[in-house]
């Protein structure tokens, strides 16, 4: 049920900033212009006011929810969202029934499943019919690869849209919303800005998050970038050992070779490391980079990469990480 703030779109004054600062417009949204700018496939779709069911990919804090929501009021469908989470059979039921009864009465029905990947292959496979029929035009979230997490039934009557980490453009524009809404500008050096746009790592919600903590502060020196450090500590990185980010992280350090940056590739290895991969798989992949990727370029790498293996596996650690 909607309160009378979220029916009349404006936020209590007590609410986080990120929900305080939530677009009212597609046009708000930063960062997804190759989708929702001019030309963009779901531009597209509001111009012609019909919406196709679509699954929105990509990291935390890119805007799935947000475009959901606000691709509903640009079209006119009654919003309607679920969590894989939180809900079961019985509510996806109510959620069906609800649908068919509007579109009874002449109103579309978008469906929103947050982070739908959670729900098993049986529950997936009931969203068919009802997508079939046009009684609920649904547009599920994910973090994670719809090509393995999903129904290949479900994927063929649905566009897959992959959103994008927000990069430093889009991450200083929030800002500058953030600072036009706190009337003030944040208590940082230039330097100790650009380490907060990198320390959100693309994550939009994550950095207003940390920008309202520094609006709290009552120094009115700025913070150099150790000073920032110390009063923001450090973040978890995003990383897990056997999903979507092991792959990512994993494809960038190949790319980075394969690329001959090694700036790159020191970054991609020490995030995995840091993240708790097995040095052992790490090694392994580096001798197969040196086969692949580098080969007669330089035959002594796969001597060397060789070597950094067989030490390891009959060190282990510690010993075999210095």
């Amino acid at each position: 049920m909607t309160d009378l703030f979220e029916a009349s779109g404006i936020h209590p004054p007590d609410a986080p900033l990120a929900d305080r600062l939530r677009p009212r417009t597609l046009e708000e949204v930063v960062g997804q212009d190759h989708l929702l700018g001019a030309g963009g496939p779901i531009r597209r779709m509001v111009e012609a006011g019909r919406l196709g069911s679509m699954i929105l990919w990509g990291p935390p804090g890119t805007g799935k929810t947000t475009i959901a929501r606000l691709l509903a009021q640009a079209a006119g469908y009654q919003f309607q969202q679920i969590s894989a989470v939180f809900s079961g059979v019985a509510d996806l039921k109510k959620a069906f029934e609800a649908a068919r009864m509007r579109r009874a009465a002449g109103q579309s029905t978008l469906l929103f499943v947050d982070e739908i990947h959670r729900f098993n292959r049986a529950q997936q496979d009931g969203f068919l019919p009802f997508v079939e029929e046009g009684i609920v035009t649904l547009v599920g979230a994910t973090t994670e690869n719809p090509s393995f997490e999903l129904n290949g039934a479900l994927l063929s009557r649905s566009q897959v849209y992959v959103l994008k980490r927000l990069d430093d453009a889009a991450l200083d524009q929030l800002l500058i919303r953030a600072e036009a809404q706190e009337g003030g500008t944040l208590p940082l050096t230039p330097e100790a800005r650009q380490a907060l746009a990198a320390l959100a790592d693309g994550d939009g919600r994550y950095l207003l998050t940390m920008a309202e903590v520094l609006f709290d502060l009552t120094s009115t020196e700025p913070l150099d970038v150790q000073a920032l450090a110390g009063i923001l500590q450090k973040r978890a990185p995003a990383y897990d050992k056997s999903r979507e980010e092991h792959y990512n992280l994993i494809s960038a350090l190949h790319k980075s070779v394969r690329g001959s940056d090694p700036d790159a590739a020191l970054y991609w290895l020490a995030r995995m490391l840091n993240g708790g991969e097995d040095p052992l798989y790490l090694a392994r992949r580096i001798v197969r980079m040196a086969v692949e990727d580098i080969g007669e370029a330089d035959p002594l790498s796969l001597l060397v990469a060789n070597a950094a293996k067989d030490t390891y596996d009959f060190l282990g650690s510690p010993e075999g990480e210095l």
